[in-house]
């Protein structure tokens, strides 16, 4: 029986005319509603026709969580007087519930992409609803492009409605409008909503920001405290946000004997525990959640929320070669989703463990995935849809640029497409398993070695890393999930029989064999011409496969040689999958291995590796692993201002089963460069940044010799020339007569200029160098002889213009020194020797810097303008060095007085 009075009591029910309107006139629109006004429940079933009397339509609706989805699911049916599976089913990812009088359907994004891949048309389906847009999933953003692809080309009666919980909804009418004017309708729910008295609760003392996945244990402890000081202040129960599934666990584990009921939500929870912190209690509890509980879900009994102030986001990290998430900031809008949550029922309170001043400062939104995640599978789902670059989607934010690139390379490395872009047969079925197209290369290739069975279990271990307390040894982590009884080893048994299903022949789809034609210029399931399959005939995850291509070329990300791998040998070189089985170990390396090509590390002892990308890695005290030659690092991070990435999760592998995974990295040739201060000539083989063999080179090659010592030249300045005083000195007058006339006159003060014309004054001599104490040898005074500007005939006035002594009065030819800092020649010469010299002498028409000395030679005055100093400076230096030196010439007249470098006596001779 319909339980009329719980529909009619949603405020969502409001908004429901204006909405079917705009979907009949339009076909597409925007809904907001605040959380709990019934958007998810009350308007699916409203626009299936099995409520409110309307026509019957088959309403798929979109969730970004698979718990939102069966929570949704349950409710809508609850609704209805039904159980799910019934009118309302849903489908995630290993798990289906529906049937053939299934008219409303809750999917997940993930799910729904994979059906569009296949049947394109949707078939059967009439209206799509994608809820809680506003979070901005790269699967919803790419969903939503896909189906208004759909609309466009090939079905305008498939009705779309974007759901979002904020009323951010101005770029998704833009899109939904197809760039019409006004854009899509815009239909506004308003929400029931009670007043949330907001507690700053900030630690007693700093704590370390979050870092990757870490999360300073002092935070965690204070959030725990935080939680108990609600209990104690306010009535009901307590929602406590968290970032991820671990610390949920860490602050449960805190919250021991507090007197009321400690749940857990997130993904990974059992659906019994997830029922129960969806339901109304007759006690008190403490429900910890992850993000899940912002907006997706409702949790009744709520009076006070605790908010962390922290949340995960996807980052694409580099260490790992996948993309990842990572501890940030809870931006503002989220802050507010999450207090509202305490407003649902009744009056409440927020606990913010952060202080008023930081609020400001906090992002506005939460960052859209496409802008920061990983793209590759969202390049490979373009791909298959026909538009590579995706340029002709209608996305919010379009994908970075770098990060398509980078998308790009890693889906020609597997394989996935061609240099082109085309999407391949290959990637074609990589795209129906679900996975990461570097999983999805492990879980095909690896299946050729060891069979569907073996490769699917240790591809879904790295599809949802085990836990920590697993330890870090892949293969170890692999026994211990085949006899656990947690709820981590109940869905990665779940996971391994969908992937094992997919690769293997008995779960493949007929009529998508490799050899089936890319769909142009939408999806890619079916051969051309075929006729897509039933969406509700669906297998659970959506995910599908076909038999591997019959031939494919050698070459990056393609069916690599495994015949030398010991993996491969073990199991009988490609016998049957009874055939002799390989040790867990060599098999869990080889598939980290095809996943990770990049990250294969060999040891440099003391637990330290280098991997195949260049990065540094390290093993913990006490693991296992430390004594392998070679890993294969499926999982690792970067702890902050640590040279080194630390390993979480490893296999054992073979020097030839790293040849074997990651054999487009291997390369072999001549190794010239300048390395350690010197010249070093190999014939070296690498597996990318791990050098596998090297011997001497006897007869390297002349120009890459050439660039090697040009590259330490660069490196260690032309000081490894050959510098006589001479030169230096024509180096200072070149540079001199560059700075101030300029034209034809060169650059030689700057090592970088001179370099750019080794051509020019460093041959034949460079070309003939064959190590660094060869370029010792060359005279860098006779190679600068080779810069003077001979062509125009300017060089035969170097000495006119810049001078290397100067005659003073008293007949001394004194040096010039053109290497001063401040660049203007200075002339050091004994005071008594310019007696009679009225102006300052110069240079190419610049007046030297004179320094005066004493008759010992020491600094007495430093003048630019003799004439100045004779009429007033003198006086005072006259009188000081008059005591000084007795025996000297002091005249009061220094213009007429004779230049001399001699004493009294001396003259008077």
């Amino acid at each position: 029986m319909i339980r009329t009075a719980a529909l009619d009591s949603l405020p969502v029910r409001e908004a429901v005319p204006a909405l079917v309107s705009a979907l009949d006139g339009h076909g597409t629109a925007v809904l907001c509603a605040p959380p709990g006004t019934g958007k998810t429940t009350l308007v699916p079933l409203v626009l299936a026709g099995l409520v409110g009397g309307g026509p019957r339509r088959r309403v798929v609706v979109a969730e970004p969580r698979r718990i939102a989805a069966r929570a949704a699911a349950r409710r809508m049916a609850w609704l209805l007087g039904e159980q799910v599976g019934g009118a309302v089913g849903f489908t995630v990812r290993g798990e289906r519930v529906a049937g053939p009088d299934t008219v409303v359907e809750v999917v997940t994004t993930g799910v729904l992409l994979q059906r569009l891949q296949r049947d394109q048309e949707l078939t059967g389906v009439d209206v799509v609803v994608l809820d809680e847009c506003h979070e901005r999933h790269l699967d919803a953003d790419t969903v939503a492009a896909f189906l208004l692809d759909v609309r466009e080309t090939l079905r305008p009666e498939l009705r779309l409605v974007a759901a979002s919980a904020t009323t951010d909804s101005a770029g998704w009418a833009h899109v939904l409008g197809q760039g019409g004017p006004g854009g899509a309708p815009v239909v506004e729910a308003a929400g029931v909503s009670y007043p949330v008295e907001t507690v700053w609760a900030p630690p007693a003392k700093p704590v370390r920001p979050p870092h990757g996945m870490r999360v300073d244990p002092a935070q965690l402890a204070h959030v725990a405290s935080v939680v108990r000081r609600a209990l104690a202040e306010r009535d009901g129960d307590v929602l406590c946000f968290l970032p991820g599934v671990g610390e949920i666990a860490r602050v449960a584990g805190q919250l021991a004997g507090v007197d009321a009921e400690v749940l857990q939500i997130h993904g990974r929870a059992p659906a019994a525990v997830q029922d129960a912190a969806l339901s109304v209690a007759d006690h008190r509890r403490v429900i910890l959640s992850t993000a899940v509980a912002e907006s997706s879900l409702t949790v009744p009994g709520v009076r006070v929320v605790v908010d962390s102030g922290l949340a995960r986001e996807p980052r694409v990290d580099h260490a790992r070669g996948l993309g990842a998430l990572a501890t940030v900031r809870a931006s503002r809008a989220a802050g507010r989703q999450r207090a509202g949550r305490a407003g649902r029922e009744a009056p409440g309170t927020v606990y913010r463990c952060w202080a008023e001043a930081e609020d400001g400062r906090l992002a506005a939104f939460p960052s859209p995935e496409i802008r920061i995640a990983d793209l590759a599978q969202f390049a490979l789902q373009a791909a298959c849809w026909g538009d590579p670059d995706a340029t002709g989607l209608a996305l919010l934010d379009p994908p970075p640029a770098g990060a398509m690139a980078a998308a790009r390379e890693v889906l020609v490395a597997v394989g996935a497409v061609s240099p082109a872009g085309a999407v391949t047969a290959r990637g074609q079925r990589m795209a129906r398993l679900g996975l990461h197209p570097r999983l999805a290369r492990a879980l095909l290739d690896g299946s050729a070695a060891l069979g569907a069975r073996r490769a699917a279990e240790v591809v879904a271990l790295l599809s949802e890393e085990p836990p920590r307390e697993y330890g870090d040894d892949l293969a170890g982590a692999w026994r211990r999930a085949r006899a656990g009884g947690d709820g981590y080893a109940a869905r990665w048994r779940a996971e391994a029989r969908r992937l094992e299903r997919a690769v293997s022949p008995a779960g493949r789809t007929a009529g998508t064999g490799a050899g089936a034609a890319p769909r142009t210029p939408l999806g890619c399931g079916t051969a051309a011409g075929g006729q897509p399959p039933d969406p509700r005939a669906s297998n659970a995850g959506e995910a599908d496969s076909s038999a591997p291509p019959a031939s494919e070329p050698r070459g990056p990300g393609r069916s690599p040689d495994l015949s030398a791998s010991p993996a491969f040998e073990a199991r009988g070189a490609g016998r049957s999958p009874g055939g002799a089985a390989a040790p867990d170990d060599l098999a869990a390396g080889l598939i980290a291995a095809l996943g990770f090509p990049e990250r294969v590390a060999k040891a440099r002892g003391e637990g330290a590796l280098l991997m195949a990308n260049g990065t540094a890695a390290e093993l913990g005290d006490g693991s296992r692993l430390r004594s392998a030659p070679w890993l294969a690092v499926a999982v690792a991070d970067r702890p902050p201002h640590a040279a080194s990435a630390r390993v979480r999760l490893g296999a054992v592998i073979d020097e030839d089963t790293a040849r074997a995974a990651a054999s487009h990295l291997l390369t072999a040739g001549e190794e010239v460069r300048w390395e350690d201060g010197d010249l070093i000539a190999r014939a070296a083989e690498r597996l990318g940044a791990i050098e596998l063999s090297a011997r001497p080179l006897r007869t390297p090659d002349p120009a890459l010799v050439r660039a090697a010592l040009l590259d330490g030249l660069r490196a260690e300045g032309l000081g490894l020339l050959r510098w006589s005083p001479d030169a230096l000195t024509l180096r200072a007058r070149l540079g001199f007569l560059h700075r101030t006339l300029g034209g034809a006159w060169p650059d030689v003060a700057d090592d970088r200029a001179l370099l750019e014309r080794a051509d020019d004054w460093l041959e034949p001599e460079l070309s003939r160098a064959r190590r660094r104490a060869d370029l010792g040898r060359i005279d860098a005074g006779q190679a600068l002889n080779r810069l003077l500007p001979w062509a125009t005939g300017e060089a035969v006035r170097l000495d006119e213009l810049a001078p290397e002594r100067l005659e003073v009065p008293s007949g001394s030819r004194i040096r010039v020194d053109y290497a001063a800092e401040h660049g203007q020649p200075v002339l050091a010469v004994k005071l008594q020797e310019l007696f009679g010299l009225a102006e300052t002498p110069r240079v190419a028409g610049v007046p030297v810097l004179v320094h005066l000395l004493s008759p010992a030679g020491r600094p007495a005055a430093v003048t630019a303008d003799l004439a100045s100093f004779w009429q007033g400076g003198y006086r005072a230096v006259r009188a000081e060095l008059r005591g000084r030196y007795p025996k000297h010439p002091w005249p009061e007249d220094p213009a007429t007085a004779e230049p001399t470098r001699h004493t009294n006596a001396r003259l008077r001779r």
